[in-house]
């Protein structure tokens, strides 16, 4: 695992985007795994910037999206469907064919989402990390065996995402469909941007705690290709 210390938010975003626009420069039709929340903002306003700049295209990228919430319309404005194309989606010449998001909330739409993944190799994951450790929406007791699924959010992430639903936990979808870990680590490489005090201590139990389902993202330790992007508030508990 190897973590950079940036200076602030902005940094992060920068040094971030460096390492995803390597992958797609020397691999025009990489697969990205994408998150959602505030943490990628950043590097996606950095993908928009040089797009328009004319310096990457991203019209043979393949895309797959880590979560999406249940019981929302996919036309939500918090939908994570609407996100990406707010945020991403609608600023690059990706081609919606090839953007792909979980949705729905049986046993068959997460073996969907799975067997849509099965003839590719997501070549960089991008994460952030909730204050619970969550990566995706797998929330702490996860398996670190689980392959997409439906998932029970935590009252934490409930509430810090309830700054998205008017300040109101009770808008907050309390189920989402995410990637498993099992999935997330199928990834070549994987890029996890974290910055705010918040984030301290769940980053510092990434890094450096013991690898338990107790903390999802501690599993990254076990990954062969990691790289995280913190910000000096984030990065304060690290030893």
């Amino acid at each position: 695992m190897n973590v950079i210390v940036c200076k602030d938010k902005q940094e992060v975003a920068k040094k971030a985007y460096e390492l995803l626009k390597d992958v797609v420069a020397n691999k025009p039709n990489a697969v990205l795994g994408l998150a959602t929340g505030s943490s990628p903002i950043g590097l996606y306003g950095e993908m928009i910037a040089d797009y328009k700049a004319g310096n990457l295209s991203y019209k043979n990228v393949i895309s797959f999206n880590l979560d999406e919430y249940v019981g929302i319309d996919k036309n939500h404005p918090e939908s994570y469907s609407s996100f990406m194309h707010k945020e991403l989606f609608d600023h690059i010449d990706i081609q919606e064919d090839n953007t792909h998001l979980p949705f729905g909330d049986t046993q068959a739409d997460c073996d969907a989402y799975e067997a849509a993944m099965s003839d590719v190799s997501i070549d960089l994951q991008v994460l952030g990390i909730g204050r619970n450790g969550h990566i995706g929406f797998n929330e702490p007791g996860t398996s670190f065996d689980s392959l997409t699924h439906i998932v029970d959010l935590d009252e934490k992430t409930i509430e810090d995402n309830a700054r998205f639903f008017d300040n109101d936990a009770n808008l907050v979808p309390k189920k989402a469909i995410s990637m498993g870990i099992a999935t997330i680590m199928k990834s070549k490489r994987i890029l996890l941007i974290a910055t705010g005090e918040n984030k301290a201590e769940a980053v510092a139990a990434m890094v450096n705690g013991p690898v338990t389902e107790s903390m999802p993202a501690s599993i990254l330790q076990k990954h062969a290709d990691v790289t995280v992007f913190v910000d000096e508030a984030a990065a304060a508990n690290l030893k």
